[in-house]
C-alpha cells in the first residue's frame, strides 16, 4: 500500500506522460495518442512505483526490464524517459522526424528500448527469452512485458504462455492493456476480463485482474505481482481494464475511429486545458524521480569481469547489451576454464579425414558442442528436431543450455532474440521448411539488429522421400531480404564447422546456416581458410570455358560434372560459393572473366531468390553471360538423385549447360 503523498505523485506523472504523449503525437501530426493514453497510469506505476534499475547504467545485468510488446505506443515509452531526465523536451518534439532517434515504433537507435517492436504478438516471446537468461545466470532482475489486447489474437503469445509455464518462469510479468478497441473496432473479447482470465489460467499462468487507471491498485498489483511462491513457480499476467483515449472528451474516449490518429494542432491547447480539468490539481512540477535498482551479489559481479558480460566495442547504432567478444580474440570471454577437461578429450578440436561421409546438419552439431565448451555464453534453442539437426549432441554435453521449445518456432525465435539481448550467443534450429513460420519475428530481429543465429536444416530437394512440404526451398530469398544479414550454405563438415565459428563471432546482426540431410564426403582440409562472404576455388585452368558456381549440396554435383567434362578434354573453373550473402563479388567477377565470360550457377532452391539471382544482380554491370540451374519445378517424394535429375540441377545438368554454353561461345567467335 502506497501513501497518499506517493499516490499522488503518481498520479501527476501518468498526468504529464498524457500531455507529452499529446504534444508529440500532434507536433508529429502521426502517431497512436490514444493507445498511450491507455497504458499512461499503468506504466508510471511501473517505472516509478514497481520497476527496479540503476537509471544512469541501463545496460546493468541486474537491472528489471521492460518490453513494449505494443510498440505503437512508443511516445509513451520516450515520455517516460523524459521524466527520467534521459531524453530533452527538445528531443521528445522530434518525435518521428528523420534525425530523430525517436522512431514511430521502438528500433535499435533509441537508447532505451530493450527489443524492436510494433510488429504485433511478438514482445512476450522476447520476454519470455529474458527471463531464461536470467535464471541461467542467477539474477534476480524480472521483466515486464506490456501488451495490447488486440494483440493476445496473435498466437505467438499463447506459444510463449505455454513455454513460461513450462519451464515455472516466475520472474516473467506480462501485463495486458484491455483497453477493448483495436483499430477497426472492438476486439474479439472487448473488456470481457473473465475471459482473457479463463485463457491464461488454461495455460498455468497466475492471473491478477486490476483497474489500470487506479494507481494506487496497481501499486498494489505490482507488489503482489513481484511476491511469488517459492513452492509453486509459475508466470505473472495483470490484465488492467483500461479505455483508449482515457482523460480525453467522450467523443474520443473508448470510441472507436481514433486508432492511430493525432489531434489537431489546432486544438491541441484547449485539448490540454480540458486534460488539466479532468485531473485538477496535478499540473504541478514533478519532483526528481527516484528509481531503487537490485543489487547483484559480489560472486556475481566477479563472473561478469572475467566472463559473463565482456561487452562488445561495437560501432553499431545499437546500444543496448551485446554478447561476449569472439571466441578466437584474446579476452577472458575466450578461456575455458583450465581445470575443465571436455568429454571428448583429443577430439575436442574436431579434425575430420578427407573423403569421409559426414552430413553438414551433423557438423553443425559436433561444432556448436566443440564451441560451447570454450564458451558458456552459447546456447542452444531446437523446436523438437533436435535428433535431426544434431543440437541434441549440444544438450548432452550442456543441458542446462540447451531449452526444447516444441514445434512453436514463431516463439523459439523471439526467445532467441530475448537471450541474445541478455547477452547469450543463441543458436535456433529447426528444418529450413519450417523457419518460415517464424519470418516475422526473424525480420524484426532484423529490425533491431539481434545476433539471432539460425541454423535450417533438411534444405533441398535432396532431402528426398519426404517431399516438398519438408524441403527449405525459399529459405535463402528470404534472409538475403534482411538488412545486415550473413548467410551460410557449406558443402562439407569442415566448412561448416568453420562457419559455426565465425556465426558465433558474428555480433551485428542475423545469421544463417544451411545445412544439408545427406552425408556429403568431406573436402577441404582442417587448416583451410574461411571468411564471411567468402568462396573456394575447387577446381581450375587457365583453359576454363566457364565458371560454376555452386553451393552446398550441388558442390559435389559440380566435382562430378567438372570430372565427367574433364574427359572431354573440356575444362571449367568450380567454385563454392558457401558465402551467399555478402556475396564475394569481385572475386566471382575476377573468376567469372577468366572464363569467357560465361558463368553457370546451381542450386538446391527454387530461382526466385536464390544463389543465382543473387550472383546475377551483382554481374548485371558485366559483360557476363548467365546461366541459372535451380528449382523450378513443384518437387515430389523420391531419391535424393532422382529429385536432383527432376529439377536439372545435377551433374547431367551441368554438363548440358556448358556445352550449350560451349556452343553458344563458338558461334560468337
Amino acid at each position: 500500500m502506497i501513501n497518499e503523498t506517493a499516490r499522488i505523485t503518481l498520479a501527476q506523472r501518468a498526468y504529464q506522460l498524457r500531455v507529452d504523449v499529446l504534444r508529440a503525437t500532434t507536433a508529429a501530426g502521426s502517431g497512436h495518442p490514444t493507445s498511450c493514453l491507455s497504458a499512461a497510469d499503468i506504466i508510471a506505476v511501473l517505472f516509478f512505483n514497481a520497476m527496479q534499475f540503476d537509471l544512469d547504467d541501463f545496460k546493468n545485468p541486474c537491472n528489471d526490464r521492460f518490453i513494449l510488446s505494443k510498440g505503437h505506443a512508443a511516445p509513451l515509452l520516450y515520455a517516460v524517459w523524459k521524466q527520467l531526465g534521459k531524453i530533452s523536451d527538445q528531443e521528445l518534439m522530434q518525435l518521428r522526424t528523420f534525425d530523430s532517434n525517436l522512431e514511430g515504433h521502438p528500433a535499435s537507435r533509441f537508447p532505451y528500448h530493450e527489443a524492436a517492436t510494433g510488429s504485433l504478438g511478438q514482445g512476450l516471446s522476447v520476454g519470455v527469452g529474458m527471463a531464461l537468461a536470467a535464471r541461467a545466470d542467477q539474477l534476480p532482475y524480472k521483466t515486464y512485458v506490456l501488451l495490447g489486447d488486440g494483440e493476445l489474437a496473435e498466437g505467438s503469445n499463447w506459444e510463449a504462455a505455454e513455454l513460461a509455464h513450462h519451464y515455472k518462469l516466475e520472474n516473467v510479468v506480462a501485463i495486458v492493456d484491455i483497453n477493448r478497441l483495436g483499430q477497426t473496432g472492438e476486439t474479439s473479447t472487448g473488456h470481457d476480463l473473465a475471459r482473457y482470465q479463463q485463457k491464461f489460467a488454461a495455460f498455468g499462468w497466475r492471473v491478477l485482474m486490476v483497474d489500470g487507471h487506479d494507481v494506487n491498485a496497481l501499486a498494489n498489483i505490482f507488489t503482489e505481482a513481484e511476491n511469488c511462491d517459492p513452492q509453486n513457480p509459475v508466470p505473472t499476467v495483470i490484465l488492467a481494464q483500461t479505455y483508449k483515449g482515457f482523460g480525453l472528451d467522450q467523443t474520443i474516449e473508448n470510441q472507436p475511429g481514433f486508432h492511430g490518429k493525432a489531434l489537431p494542432k489546432a486544438g491541441l491547447s484547449g485539448i490540454l486545458q480540458e486534460l488539466t480539468k479532468r485531473f485538477p490539481g496535478f499540473n504541478e512540477p514533478l519532483p526528481e524521480p527516484v528509481i531503487l535498482a537490485r543489487t547483484c551479489t559480489e560472486q556475481y559481479h566477479a563472473t561478469q569481469n572475467a566472463s559473463t558480460y565482456c561487452a562488445i566495442e561495437s560501432g553499431s547504432e545499437s546500444t543496448g547489451p551485446f554478447p561476449v567478444r569472439a571466441l578466437r580474440q584474446a579476452s577472458p570471454c575466450a578461456k575455458a576454464p583450465e581445470d575443465r577437461q571436455d568429454e571428448r578429450g583429443e577430439q575436442d578440436e574436431r579434425a575430420y579425414q578427407l573423403g569421409a561421409p559426414i552430413a553438414t546438419r551433423r557438423a553443425y552439431g559436433e561444432a556448436i558442442t566443440i564451441l560451447g565448451a570454450h564458451n558458456p555464453r552459447i546456447v542452444c534453442l531446437d523446436g523438437d528436431v533436435k535428433n535431426s539437426t544434431y543440437s541434441e549432441l549440444f544438450e548432452q554435453a550442456f543441458p542446462e543450455r540447451f531449452f526444447e521449445c516444441f514445434i512453436a518456432e514463431q516463439n523459439m525465435a523471439g526467445m532467441a532474440t530475448g537471450l541474445a539481448l541478455r547477452g547469450k550467443i543463441p543458436f535456433v534450429s529447426t528444418f529450413a521448411a519450417f523457419l518460415t513460420r517464424a519470418c516475422d519475428q526473424i525480420r524484426m530481429a532484423g529490425v533491431g539488429r539481434v545476433p539471432l543465429r539460425l541454423v535450417g536444416s533438411h534444405a533441398g530437394v535432396s532431402i528426398g522421400e519426404d517431399g516438398p512440404s519438408q524441403m527449405g526451398l525459399e529459405d535463402v530469398a528470404f534472409l538475403r531480404t534482411i538488412p545486415e544479414s550473413i548467410i551460410f550454405y557449406p558443402c562439407d563438415a569442415t566448412s561448416t564447422h568453420a562457419c559455426v565459428a565465425l556465426m558465433s563471432e558474428h555480433h551485428t546482426g542475423v545469421s544463417y546456416l544451411r545445412t544439408t540431410r545427406a552425408a556429403t564426403p568431406v573436402i577441404y582440409p582442417n587448416e583451410t581458410e574461411f571468411k564471411i562472404g567468402g568462396c573456394q576455388v575447387l577446381r581450375q585452368s587457365p583453359n576454363d570455358i566457364a565458371c560454376v558456381i555452386a553451393a552446398g549440396i550441388t558442390v559435389h554435383e559440380a566435382l562430378k560434372a567438372y570430372d565427367q567434362l574433364c574427359a572431354q578434354n573440356i575444362f571449367v573453373r568450380v567454385i563454392d560459393c558457401y558465402g551467399i550473402k555478402p556475396l564475394p563479388e569481385e572475386a566471382l567477377k575476377k573468376h567469372a572473366h577468366a572464363c569467357q565470360g560465361s558463368v553457370i550457377t546451381v542450386e538446391d532452391h527454387y530461382r526466385a531468390g536464390g544463389l543465382g539471382e543473387a550472383i546475377a544482380a551483382a554481374l548485371i554491370n558485366d559483360k557476363i553471360h548467365m546461366t541459372s540451374l535451380a528449382v523450378d519445378k513443384l518437387p515430389r517424394s523420391g531419391k535424393p538423385e532422382e529429385l536432383l535429375a527432376y529439377e536439372a540441377i545435377d551433374a547431367e545438368a551441368i554438363c548440358r549447360a556448358v556445352l550449350e554454353s560451349l556452343r553458344g561461345y563458338r558461334a560468337v567467335t
